[in-house]
């Protein structure tokens, strides 16, 4: 299922530069990410340490493994709004209307990603996590100047379909508006 979503991302690379499937590669870098990857290098390691099982299931006919380089170029011209919203096709492929979901949406600000001197305040992610499976149905981005967590969550339960999931959410989400 994740594998067909992320068919969907669009290639930037050159029709002849194409050896490695995207797809295939995208769903490898998350496998070895939460396989405690956290370099190209480890990604890499991890695909040649796993290529005859990745080959078999998968069904590739890769005739060798990509170079970390390669895995770094190619992750890094994925456009992330593409990314983001395969992740977020999942997400909702994920929730289920037979079992009741409990949805936490919170927010958090990064720890010094402000910059006194180009007068950029913090940077905050707003992100929504399905409890019982651990799982962040998805996430964003929130600056200073443009909006706050209110819009967003609202914006998840829309976008997402979580309107008969049982939310936690901070205090300050029980405003009314005038």
């Amino acid at each position: 299922m994740l594998l067909t979503i992320l068919q969907t991302i669009p290639d930037h690379r050159r029709a002849q530069s194409r050896q490695f499937d995207l797809a295939h590669l995208v769903l490898f870098t998350i496998l070895a990410i939460a396989s405690g990857a956290t370099s190209y290098r480890k990604i890499q390691t991890f695909i040649k340490t796993h290529f005859a099982v990745l080959q078999k299931h998968y069904g590739i006919h890769w005739k060798r493994i990509p170079a970390y380089a390669t895995v770094r170029y190619i992750i890094h011209g994925i456009d992330s709004a593409a990314l983001e919203k395969a992740f977020r096709q999942h997400a909702a492929t994920l929730i289920t209307a037979k079992t009741q979901r409990h949805i936490s949406l919170d927010g958090k600000t990064i720890r010094r990603s402000f910059d006194h001197f180009q007068d950029q305040t913090a940077i905050q992610v707003f992100s929504a996590l399905m409890t019982q499976d651990e799982i962040i149905l998805a996430h964003e981005v929130i600056t200073g100047n443009k909006t706050n967590e209110i819009p967003v969550a609202q914006t998840f339960i829309k976008e997402l379909g979580l309107e008969s999931c049982v939310f936690t959410l901070d205090a300050m989400h029980c405003q009314k508006k005038r």
